[in-house]
């Protein structure tokens, strides 16, 4: 047997809907982020989760490097934050964090004060697959704000979703 093509692969990945996420490292090798939707639950014993970044992306060995790493879940009035951190913009890594939205937790990773959750970690194993290292992250801390509209990216473009209750 053998895989489905690329394209076609991409095609049924636009039918799966996803959390919008900026992921972002700070330490020794620098600081910066990137969007991710390729983020997901591993285990609650210990608490972990995956991250998907491209290999050959410029941030990736800085994130190995600094071996931790927060996600940032994106509220839907934060939709400005994954065009930015998708490099969508002109502005240089160093600015995307100017504003006063910033602080952190455990790892001294940058944290998005108004993110639906912050999950800040630490690497603990990273597997390199096909165009991707899949990074296993131990969580150390959590930040949950108050509900409100989540971002999901569905069909090639980005969809709001109401809060429970809404």
């Amino acid at each position: 047997m053998s895989p489905v093509g690329k394209q076609q692969f991409r095609d049924g990945m636009a039918r799966l809907s996803a959390a919008v996420n900026v992921v972002t490292t700070a330490g020794p090798a620098g600081r910066c982020g990137f969007t991710a939707s390729a983020v997901c639950s591993v285990s609650d014993e210990p608490p972990t989760l995956l991250v998907c970044m491209n290999r050959a992306s410029a941030m990736n060995p800085v994130f190995k490097q600094n071996a931790v790493l927060c996600i940032n879940t994106l509220s839907a009035e934060q939709q400005h934050y994954s065009a930015l951190f998708a490099g969508q913009t002109d502005v240089a890594m160093a600015e995307r964090f100017d504003d006063e939205a910033w602080t952190v937790l455990q790892t001294g990773s940058p944290v998005l004060e108004n993110a639906l959750v912050s999950f800040d970690c630490q690497i603990a194993d990273i597997k390199e697959i096909g165009s991707h290292s899949v990074m296993f992250c131990t969580v150390l801390g959590v930040a949950v704000r108050q509900s409100r509209e989540g971002l999901v990216y569905f069909d090639r473009g980005y969809r709001m979703v109401p809060a429970a209750g809404s």
